[in-house]
């Protein structure tokens, strides 16, 4: 893949059985700052979770730091790059869930769909035995999708469960592909529709991100941007950044068209918040940008940037 930058950004996650979650935050923290990684890992339980960025050579010794541990010796990861730094520290925190559904007892280590590589995906969601199901929430579905894809306009991946409960048309196709950012949503999510009784459930390996940078544009089926949790909030094909930023009032991504709307304000609204917000709260949020513009004038960021 060409390089697009300087800043090596891995984006990685693996199942697994890990009872000392635990004592490896803090070795693992330590790793990732001597090596100038920032980012976040989430441990728990059921293995880890997250995104970091830094230089090449860095990010592989973290990585080796990581795949040391017997439980993480088979991790894989997804690599892209970015102009500038696209975190603003580095946190490895402890959860209950690497990603959380909120259902008990799912479990991708004792059932799980079927994995599909990225240059096998097109021919799957072409199927017309196939629904095609876009885990993510509705504010990443929103910039990008795969043509004909589902999308259950979900706002966090716990409402994906009660979902599937009040759509029992999805039983209509022998097939259910799902797809995600980077494989972790859809993976768990198809552990849980084989639970549901589904029984022909598919997955895309590696998740948008590995289709955005193995399948060509011209022979690819995905249509728009894909979000990504950092500073460069999408990418596009070959894992190239986006042209979409984010809304600082709230969080959601805007495209430069977006800005240019009257209802853009700069740290205060977008097209699509600007009805939420009282003026009160749109005086709250001018002020905070002013201070944002006066830290960054001094070469400092502002804590609520």
């Amino acid at each position: 893949m060409e390089n697009h930058g300087p800043y090596l950004v891995a984006a990685l996650y693996h199942f697994a059985r890990f009872a000392d979650y635990e004592a490896f935050r803090a070795p693992l923290l330590a790793k990732a700052e001597e090596n100038g990684i920032k980012g976040t890992l989430l441990l728990a339980a059921e293995g880890i979770n997250g995104t970091i960025a830094g230089t090449p050579e860095g990010i592989a010794n973290v990585l080796a730091f990581i795949r040391a541990r017997p439980e993480f010796a088979a991790l894989e990861h997804k690599e892209s790059h970015a102009s500038k730094m696209p975190f603003y520290r580095m946190k490895v925190r402890l959860k209950k869930e690497i990603v959380t559904m909120g259902v008990e007892a799912i479990d991708p280590l004792k059932t799980v769909g079927t994995y599909v590589d990225p240059k096998d995906w097109n021919d799957l969601i072409s199927d017309p035995d196939t629904i095609v199901i876009d885990t993510r929430n509705d504010y990443e579905t929103a910039i990008g999708t795969f043509k004909g894809a589902v999308d259950p306009h979900t706002k966090t991946f716990r409402e994906f469960p009660r979902w599937v409960a009040e759509n029992k048309g999805l039983h209509n196709k022998p097939k259910v592909a799902m797809y995600c950012t980077g494989g972790i949503r859809c993976e768990k999510a198809s552990a849980y529709m084989k639970e549901q009784g589904f029984e022909e459930v598919y997955h895309l390996k590696g998740g948008i991100l590995k289709y955005l940078e193995e399948v060509p544009e011209e022979e690819s089926l995905w249509d728009g941007a894909c979000f990504v949790f950092d500073e460069r909030v999408s990418v596009t094909h070959g894992l190239k950044e986006g042209e979409h930023e984010l809304c600082h009032a709230c969080r959601q991504p805007i495209t430069p068209e977006d800005k240019l709307s009257p209802l853009f304000e700069e740290g205060v609204s977008c097209p699509h918040c600007h009805d939420q917000y009282s003026e009160a709260d749109r005086q709250r949020f001018r002020e905070r940008q002013h201070q944002i513009v006066l830290a960054k004038a001094r070469g400092e960021r502002h804590i609520g940037a």
